[in-house]
């Protein structure tokens, strides 16, 4: 599979390495680039802006089971078809290593929540170019992120 090496914004070494279906993911944290009704499917953070779904792998889960969990709490979307396809991790100087897990998610259907927890809910885009820019989180233009969307591109995904 193909690796990408990259310096973040603050400076730090970014490792992406795209995956396929014989790799077991193992990251820390989940990234879903959500799809539905061919839209891309957004969350807006209430202090960062619209992004993608995400969140910590919490202790007692496998890393599919959070990015389901992340996605219904921040969007109340229902996905149809997962596919693990990237990992990429950034190196923090004497800590652990921070490694996200990344999936491509086709979204059946969305439910009204009660709560987003710390999102406003669902927004859906055609691209991240239709984002107005004072709505977009700073992570929408991580080059991690910008990278796993042009693969879910070429997968033939959206």
């Amino acid at each position: 599979m193909r690796n990408v090496e990259f310096e973040d914004k603050d400076g730090r070494i970014v490792t992406l390495n795209y995956k396929n279906e014989n790799d077991m993911p193992n990251g820390n944290h989940v990234l879903a680039i959500p799809v539905y009704n061919n839209q891309l499917l957004f969350t807006n953070h209430q202090h960062r802006g619209i992004e993608f779904p995400g969140g910590k792998v919490e202790i007692s889960e496998q890393s599919k089971e959070a990015v389901i969990r992340e996605l219904y709490e921040e969007t109340g979307a229902i996905a149809k078809f997962i596919y693990y396809f990237a990992q990429y991790s950034i190196k923090m100087g004497h800590d652990e290593p921070f490694i996200k897990d990344v999936y491509f998610v086709e979204v059946s259907h969305l439910e009204y929540v009660d709560t987003y927890y710390e999102t406003l809910g669902p927004c859906l885009y055609h691209q991240i170019n239709d984002i107005p820019l004072n709505k977009r989180s700073f992570l929408i233009n991580d080059k991690a992120i910008l990278h796993c969307l042009e693969r879910v591109k070429t997968l033939g995904f959206y």
